[in-house]
């Protein structure tokens, strides 16, 4: 891969203004969940004239677009998701969002435009394209599970020979990628446990059971458990970040509910860690004349990336836009992705894409999910750019190309 065969980067910045143009539009109008029929339409126009068929499904407003090369070989899918979070944007930016209660703060409004640039780009060179490329346009990323629906749907079938994702990170190196075989991001399930004690007047606590002080000794105890039962070289994050209980200040409350967060690395850890909380914490409960519910409803699960996909990418980027556009991570990211669902089917990757702007310090700049965050859009040039090189690359000869 030393001599790429096509300049996608000098022919994407070519197109970046267009890009630009869409991701702010996107921007201006946000939406949440698994139907995103403004975006959807935006993307439909923006793919006008291209020769692409579509395919939607009942569940969501997915769109799947498919270029199919002269010769009938590979497939390959690229993704990029639609929705947005429901935050109150405060960027101060020109085309903030013009949504109530949503905006675009984790970067799916770049992402959108980056696929439809990859499009243009490899629609633009479909006669020497040897197979079939797949443009996953996914809403309900944000906790809806958009992409199991829309594989439920068999918008993906037959599947794909390999399975390739960007994300923006807005707090990372301008124009660098990163990316790692195996884990990459948590799986991520919501953990709720609710107590219950007898309530009565604040001032006789002895004539009642109050389960505030059991639910404290839950939280507590969870992370003791973490640090003594879960190795660190397969570990897991049990994060309590919501207590309620109680109405005022002289009633001791019959019940206290606890909603947290679990991230693993592993089915085995996630697994393991979940039969812990449901016999932890009714036995503390007990212990102090309680009981206690624990739900704990599964969310996205591990995303892990093939380590001859992850192999595969680095090899692009560096083909691509040299050596120094590539960083091979440590540790995997505790934040979770239903692309993995995806991943779970097909081998591939995803990978970062650091966004910050050009010549800023990057560890000082929101995060995602920040209702401040900001990116610099010329990346945005650079991802469509290894979105085609990717499906090129692996339409030619598949991993090993």
């Amino acid at each position: 891969m030393d001599n790429p065969t096509h300049s996608w980067p000098t022919e994407a910045d070519t197109i970046l203004p267009d890009l630009v143009d869409l991701r702010r539009a996107i921007h201006r109008e946000p939406e949440l969940g698994l139907q995103n029929p403004k975006t959807l339409a935006k993307i439909k126009d923006a793919l006008a004239g291209l020769p692409l068929e579509f395919r939607e499904g009942p569940s969501t407003t997915g769109l799947v677009a498919i270029l199919r090369g002269p010769a009938n070989g590979r497939t390959v899918l690229l993704r990029g998701d639609m929705d947005a979070l429901p935050l109150v944007e405060d960027t101060g930016l020109d085309f903030t969002s013009e949504t109530s209660g949503a905006m675009h703060a984790c970067g799916h409004d770049t992402h959108v435009a980056m696929l439809v640039g990859a499009a243009k780009l490899l629609c633009a060179a479909r006669d020497r394209l040897s197979g079939t490329v797949l443009f996953m346009f996914q809403p309900g990323e944000e906790g809806h599970h958009g992409a199991r629906f829309m594989l439920d749907d068999g918008l993906l079938d037959p599947l794909p020979d390999a399975a390739f994702a960007l994300h923006i990170m807005p707090n990372a190196p301008h124009g660098v990628f990163a990316g790692r075989a195996g884990a990459l991001l948590a799986s991520s399930d919501v953990l709720s446990i609710t107590v219950k004690g007898a309530g009565g007047h604040a001032s006789m606590p002895h004539d009642a059971i109050d389960p505030i002080p059991v639910a404290c000794a839950i939280v507590t105890a969870i992370q003791t458990m973490v640090t003594r039962r879960v190795s660190v070289f397969d570990p897991a994050v049990v994060t309590i970040a919501r207590i309620a209980a109680g109405t005022t200040n002289n009633i001791i409350p019959e019940t206290a509910e606890l909603l947290g967060t679990i991230r693993t690395l592993s089915p085995h850890r996630r697994a393991a860690v979940a039969a812990d909380l449901r016999r932890l914490a009714p036995a503390i409960a007990e212990a102090h004349g309680c009981t206690a519910e624990v739900e704990i409803v599964e969310g996205f699960p591990v995303t892990v990336c093939d380590s001859r996909a992850a192999a595969f990418g680095q090899a692009v980027v560096e083909a691509t836009f040299g050596e120094a556009a590539w960083m091979t991570m440590d540790h995997p990211v505790m934040g979770a992705e239903d692309f993995a669902y995806v991943l779970e089917k097909v081998p591939g990757a995803m990978f970062w894409l650091g966004a910050s702007h050009e010549g800023s310090d990057w560890r000082s700049c929101c995060g995602l999910h920040s209702n401040r965050m900001v990116l610099d859009e010329k990346v945005m040039a650079r991802g469509a750019a290894l979105h085609a090189a990717l499906a090129e690359r692996f339409l030619e000869g598949g991993f090993e190309a």
